[in-house]
């Protein structure tokens, strides 16, 4: 039961937070600087054609509230219901809504994100030529698609390293879902370790004797948070935790809940590369301008160092560089999440793609992801996907890569790099250096 008195008491100190970190974004912020001007410049993306759906009428069903729109706009944005997974922590801008009987749902794609708690606003997240990702909250009433400021005062801050993200957390959540704050949390993707994962999520699925955080209350004890993970754990039905038919589904897949922890870093990754190299590539532009050097399309000085970095960092998270391990036995969904996931799938002549799963050890059979086929990654920069390109093609052909690689044994990189050749014509066409 949530106590009337506490509960204000954290949404108090949530709002004084959330202007504390609003004003210090505003002063400090990377990606509000010229040519960026992120918070100011006019987006054009899919949020705009959806918007003039809506409001002609043509989103059959988005003007019925609840599930009805929910399927309306998933269906616009090509975002299957099956990847719906589910949050029970206040740890988003809905904060107030959220609860254990009551969790936020969200769906994505490769390309977007869609968040839904049940009496509240729709929520998505896009990417944006110019932007990288972008936040929007959807008004159910008004049919208007607006930006939205607030998001980003958790989703530009320390855990995104400063710029525009998206993000999973994993905390001890309390009887009404806030998290305690003595107890910390964890930022999670691919490198996170089985046992520190979906504190303040529900979780469906086998994974064995293996235990995380999910499904379940924490309690403080002897100056620690604990969960009782063996009672929530190998979870199959949730019907005893909330009203499981005010969603779509009455599951959080734990396949589907893996797979948006790997995409949401690797989604990060790209979308800070684009914004950074923006920035660097109008200062070098500006810098040849002020010596009256001819502009040069070539990187230089410190474009040429920021852009070898994200480079690396694009290059390491793509190949699943320190992966964690599966639990043993691996872990096993109801499976339409699998099925869902595959729709666009990518094979080349043997049938082999990108989006195979493994799920015994590891996520995925080719431990290159998927995200290089994303709007995303089409977006970067010419520059930093040419230098991509080349960073994969010496990984992938090399007699013996850096220790940072040696993860993917010669016979994976072969077949990994046999896949991009066959589903990626453009990874052969910027290794080809008469292009």
């Amino acid at each position: 039961m949530i106590r009337p008195t506490r509960f204000l008491l954290f949404c108090v100190a949530i709002a004084a937070l959330c202007m504390t970190r609003k004003a210090t974004a505003q002063r400090n912020a990377a990606y509000e600087e010229p040519p960026l001007n992120y918070s100011g410049t006019v987006t054009s993306n899919r949020a705009e054609r959806i918007e003039k759906l809506w409001q002609t009428g043509k989103l059959k069903n988005a003007n019925k509230y609840g599930k009805p729109a929910l399927k309306a706009f998933l269906e616009a944005l090509d975002i299957p219901e099956e990847s719906q997974t589910l949050v029970f922590s206040k740890t988003s801008l809905q904060y107030a809504r959220i609860a254990p009987k009551n969790p936020r749902a969200l769906y994505f794609s490769d390309d977007a994100y869609f968040g839904w708690v049940p009496g509240g606003i729709y929520e998505l997240t896009l990417n944006d030529p110019q932007l990288g990702l972008v936040f929007y909250e959807i008004d159910p009433h008004e049919k208007r698609i607006q930006r939205s400021r607030e998001c980003l005062n958790c989703h530009a801050g320390s855990r995104t390293r400063d710029w525009p993200g998206v993000l999973i957390r994993s905390v001890f959540p309390e009887e009404d879902g806030a998290p305690m704050g003595q107890a910390g949390g964890f930022t999670i993707n691919h490198e996170s370790r089985f046992e520190n994962r979906w504190g303040g999520w529900y979780v469906t699925g086998h994974h064995g004797e293996a235990t995380h955080l999910g499904n379940g209350i924490a309690k403080w004890e002897q100056g620690s948070a604990s969960v009782d993970s063996a009672a929530n754990s190998n979870l199959t039905d949730l019907s005893e935790k909330f009203e499981t038919a005010k969603h779509l589904r009455g599951d959080s897949d734990i396949v589907a809940l893996m797979v948006l922890e790997h995409q949401c870093e690797m989604h990060n990754r790209l979308s800070r590369a684009l914004l950074r190299i923006r920035k660097w590539r109008h200062r070098q532009e500006e810098f040849q301008k002020m010596i009256g050097e001819p502009m040069s399309e070539e990187p230089t000085g410190t474009l040429l160092t920021v852009l070898n970095g994200e480079r690396d960092r694009i290059v390491e998270y793509l190949l699943f560089r320190d992966e964690a391990s599966l639990p043993e036995g691996g872990i096993r969904g109801a499976g339409d999440f699998e099925g869902a996931f595959q729709r666009n799938r990518k094979p080349d002549s043997q049938n082999r793609s990108l989006k195979d799963f493994d799920l015994k050890t590891r996520l995925f059979d080719y431990r290159c992801s998927y995200m290089i086929y994303s709007e995303a990654f089409e977006i970067l920069p010419e520059m930093l996907k040419r230098a991509v390109y080349r960073k994969l093609e010496d990984v992938l052909t090399a007699d013996e890569p850096a220790a940072k690689f040696a993860h993917l044994p010669r016979a994976e990189r072969r077949a990994i790099r046999e896949i991009l050749l066959a589903t990626k014509p453009e990874f052969s066409q910027l290794l080809d250096p008469a292009q």
